[in-house]
């Protein structure tokens, strides 16, 4: 069943999504050599409870954390833990609430120090992929067209697309229907209505797409441990052109100052 969202529903979704973009800017004036990753999630939690809204991931399907945190070639579900990030790191950092019954979901992945030029370029084009399957994301359009978007634009670079892990539907469910793969053909999937909210998220390999699942049981690596990028945007299906409900902009402020 997909959910077509009211508007008052789609307000209250969006500001989920934008205290999320905030939380994720707390943890950006953090992000530097020798910081510990569990400390990063003690700021995002921190941050989020005294927003009055609750962490949407702490305790989803027994996940411990406020915050995924992965790390080069950890793509995704990550745990926060003491170990400190280096010079030359990657770190994607996923972060979900809650606020008056529904959900945002964002991720941003952040250069920690001096990153090689190969692996900027990655994150950056991973970025761009995102924003290209958000075009796609219209009234008329399929599924399929975002996944298409994104894969044909990454893919001209030699990178790969992650299969296993997709991006989806979002409400009052952190992951409700459709699902919405980083891949795909055009014209194929379930059609793309207006009022429908998904979370887009490009996982992006610089080497194989092939990825193992680490015995925490949750935290996802490359099979080759090559670094892996990903940016989620939560967006609505509107006429003509989505419209994105979450924001890097509060992220991308910090970042520009340091």
């Amino acid at each position: 069943m997909i959910y077509i969202k009211t508007e008052e529903e789609i307000e209250l979704i969006r500001e989920s999504s934008l205290l999320v973009g905030k939380a994720l800017a707390e943890v950006a004036k953090l992000i530097a050599p020798g910081k510990k990753t569990i400390e990063l999630d003690r700021i995002a939690e921190e941050y989020i409870n005294d927003h009055k809204a609750k962490p949407g991931f702490k305790g989803y399907n027994g996940f411990p954390y406020t915050l995924c945190i992965s790390i080069n070639e950890h793509v995704v579900h990550g745990f926060p833990s003491e170990r400190e990030l280096k010079d030359g790191d990657i770190v994607s950092v996923d972060c979900g609430v809650i606020k008056n019954g529904f959900y945002g979901d964002s991720a941003y992945t952040f250069a920690v120090g001096e990153v090689k030029e190969e692996i900027l370029q990655l994150m950056e084009r991973t970025k761009e992929s995102l924003y290209m399957g958000i075009e796609m994301a219209f009234a008329g359009n399929r599924v399929g067209d975002i996944g298409f978007a994104v894969q044909s634009y990454v893919e001209r670079f030699g990178y790969s697309v992650v299969r296993d892990l997709v991006g989806h539907g979002l409400g009052k469910g952190l992951h409700e229907k459709p699902e919405v793969p980083n891949y795909g053909k055009r014209g194929s999937g379930p059609v793309l209505k207006e009022g429908m909210v998904l979370a887009i998220e490009p996982m992006i390999n610089l080497g194989t797409k092939k990825v193992i699942q680490e015995s925490d049981g949750w935290t996802i690596r490359t099979a080759d441990m090559m670094p892996s990028a990903h940016f989620e945007h939560d967006i609505v299906v509107r006429k003509g052109e989505a419209e994105i409900l979450s924001t890097f902009k509060y992220i991308e402020e910090v970042l520009n100052r340091s």
